[in-house]
């Protein structure tokens, strides 16, 4: 299995694909095989990187705390063991946080960003998402991780023909070891890029879920804090829109990518439900 030795940690990842460099960083508690509805479409145009952060997947879980800078760090050390010298970053969740935080590392290495159902400020400043981050640290203390997933995959998929969805969620989310998967929380609780997204000065591409767990008013008021920034709504879109709405969501990022849309707009598209 293809493992980098980085800062301390052993980082597995997985390379598939011809074309410009394109680093795909997944959601909390999982993997790079969250990409597994992306990886055939996106490995026609892109040469992918698909790692595991520190702490998940198959990637070594040393004990915390883990920040967001330093799993930042860690994949600019991977992507230079691979020699790669500017990329294309798409995060999901958790991972856009990180991929926010890569592009303000290294500006110059970065040619265009995507973010999908994530923020540029994780500081608990609302009440809304003061319980979102609380109550899923409490849930783990009081249920375990296993009962916790099995809560999350049933609001990430309600849907009668979802469940096999539903199931990966509890296996995957569930099969993580409690210190480890709370270490990732905690790196991003209160973490913000708020004041500093403007220095990102290259394309930036944000969709967003219309069910997602944050509110659209505050993505769109966080969009407009980039110097150039594309803005998409993907309607009936839960959490999980790469998930839940395939087609279009891998749509969106190969236009984007192979630049065939242009920046500064805003669109809505419909997902199924």
């Amino acid at each position: 299995m293809p493992a980098a030795q980085v800062n301390g940690a052993s980082i597995y990842y997985e390379c598939e694909g011809r074309g410009p460099p394109l680093l795909l960083i997944h959601g909390l508690g999982s993997s790079g095989d969250d990409w597994a509805f992306q990886r055939e479409d996106f490995a026609r145009h892109f040469s992918l990187i698909l790692p595991d952060l520190r702490g998940s997947g198959r990637s070594t879980k040393p004990p915390g705390p883990y920040s967001i800078a330093q799993f930042a760090a860690d994949l600019w050390t991977l992507l230079d063991a691979l020699g790669i010298e500017s990329t294309n970053l798409l995060g999901f969740s958790l991972g856009g946080a990180v991929a926010q935080e890569m592009a303000l590392m290294r500006p110059a290495r970065v040619n265009k960003l995507v973010l999908c159902n994530a923020l540029a400020n994780y500081r608990t400043d609302t009440p809304r998402k003061w319980m979102e981050a609380r109550m899923q640290v409490a849930l783990v203390h009081v249920l375990g991780l296993r009962r916790t997933a099995k809560l999350i995959a049933n609001r990430l998929f309600p849907h009668e023909d979802q469940a096999p969805k539903r199931q990966r969620v509890i296996d995957v989310v569930g099969a993580n070891p409690k210190k480890a998967y709370l270490a990732t929380i905690h790196a991003l609780i209160g973490w913000s890029a708020l004041e500093r997204i403007h220095a990102i000065a290259c394309p930036v591409l944000i969709i967003a879920a219309e069910f997602d767990y944050t509110a659209l008013t505050e993505k769109r008021t966080e969009a407009a804090r980039f110097q150039d920034a594309e803005f998409v709504v993907v309607k009936g879109s839960r959490h999980g829109t790469p998930f839940d709405a395939i087609e279009e969501f891998n749509a969106r990022v190969e236009e984007f990518l192979t630049d065939k849309s242009g920046a500064g707009a805003h669109h809505a598209i419909d997902a199924p439900l």
